[in-house]
């Protein structure tokens, strides 16, 4: 989380898992099987943060922009609603890294350029960020390591988180109209007419390969493929043009890709594996309950919650997934998936996505303020994640899962 001199989380994650292996707290046959089991999950990490890279640089983001300025008309909670559906659907297709990094600096930049209060649509960014990465498997780094887990199609994924997706989000929406009611208020006198922003030319042929990129998530399954071989295509048809057109070098596609990142999620995996087997698992076996009725899927939502926000949600979930064992009820795993998605909202060091948020606008001069996150995240948390829960038990009774 700290990043000393801006070095990679692999730096320390590595060897930490070297001394876990040397010291026997893992057998290495237990290490072999978590670098297979997570290795395709990675693969498609490295290949939709490239897509996302690429698709920036074919300007969507820009665009997206351009067309948010556009249709909010200067009016504050109009831009509100329209970046809640910008960023719920850039989360939801290419992952809440996009939505932190490419598409909360566009935000920023159009609430400046109308002369807007910024504060509403980039906590917007930050809280959809998580809550609205639990629509589809490849939403969310955590949601790709508990996929296979939950036993699901991605169809089926999808259609059990689809309500608690839709419920999360309308609720984020109602809380921020009331807390931020005073900045999204029209402003007292009119402003003089601004000249309408110019719209930059549709980029086409980057929609098109998001667009089949998204069906294919849902067809390849049908064919015996991970989502991994479609973003990897994805990516290599984006990255050829963008190559062919001398837009972008090699060694930046590399740096994209983020493998260091990737190391850093083997690392992860490894030390977590040894807290599990000798420190922390069998208490949580204790704690976590079985079945599938609503008391039991909140109980488990609840932990995955607090746990997420003691050691942030991605070793919160590798320890989760260990604990629950080779075969847990898909209803179990999405309670989970609920927990570690819509608690980090309540703060900082919940997800990765929330401090590379606050790094982003740091690094623009618009630090965002510790008391007013926190507080933001104590309305909005405990209201979003009891709905979603309700939402999926309800979804589990129409949709019954394996």
């Amino acid at each position: 989380m700290l990043r000393p001199r801006g070095l990679p989380e692999a730096v320390l994650a590595v060897p930490a898992a070297c001394v876990a292996l040397l010291a026997g707290w893992v057998p290495l046959a237990a290490a072999e099987h978590q670098i297979v089991t997570i290795g395709p999950t990675l693969g498609f990490l490295s290949a939709i943060l490239l897509v996302a890279y690429l698709a920036d640089l074919d300007g969507v983001f820009t665009w997206l922009g351009a067309r948010l300025a556009a249709a909010c008309r200067g009016r504050p909670r109009r831009l509100l609603v329209l970046t809640f559906a910008v960023a719920s659907g850039t989360t939801a297709v290419l992952s809440l890294d996009a939505t932190v990094v490419l598409l909360t600096p566009v935000v920023l930049a159009t609430t400046r350029r109308l002369e807007l209060p910024p504060r509403p649509h980039v906590y917007a960014c930050a809280h959809l960020a998580n809550s609205a990465s639990t629509l589809l498997p490849v939403s969310n780094l955590t949601n790709l390591l508990a996929f296979s887990a939950t036993g699901l199609s991605f169809t089926g994924f999808t259609a059990l988180m689809a309500l608690p997706w839709l419920v999360a989000i309308g609720l984020e929406l109602a809380v921020f109209v009331r807390f931020f009611g005073a900045e999204l208020a029209p402003p007292a006198t009119a402003r003089p007419a601004a000249a309408p922003p110019r719209i930059p030319p549709v980029p086409l042929f980057a929609l098109v390969v998001l667009g089949l990129a998204l069906a294919g998530f849902g067809v390849a399954p049908l064919f015996g493929l991970e989502p991994v071989w479609v973003a990897a295509a994805a990516a290599a048809v984006l990255a050829a043009r963008a190559l062919a057109r001398r837009r972008v070098r090699v060694t930046v596609l590399v740096a994209e890709a983020n493998l260091l990142l990737c190391l850093f999620v083997f690392g992860l995996a490894i030390v977590v594996e040894a807290i599990s087997r000798h420190l922390l698992g069998a208490p949580l076996r204790a704690l976590l309950p079985e079945g599938t009725g609503l008391a039991q899927l909140l109980l488990t939502a609840v932990l995955a919650a607090v746990l997420a926000n003691l050691v942030n949600n991605l070793p919160a979930t590798l320890l989760l997934l260990s604990v629950l064992g080779p075969h847990p009820a898909a209803g179990t795993v999405l309670a989970v998936l609920l927990g570690v998605n819509l608690g980090p909202n309540a703060t900082y060091l919940g997800s990765l996505a929330t401090l590379l948020w606050r790094r982003v606008l740091a690094g623009v001069g618009a630090t965002p303020r510790w008391r007013e996150f926190h507080r933001l995240g104590l309305y909005t948390v405990p209201l979003t994640l009891v709905a979603s829960v309700v939402a999926l038990w309800a979804s589990l009774r129409v949709l019954p899962a394996p």
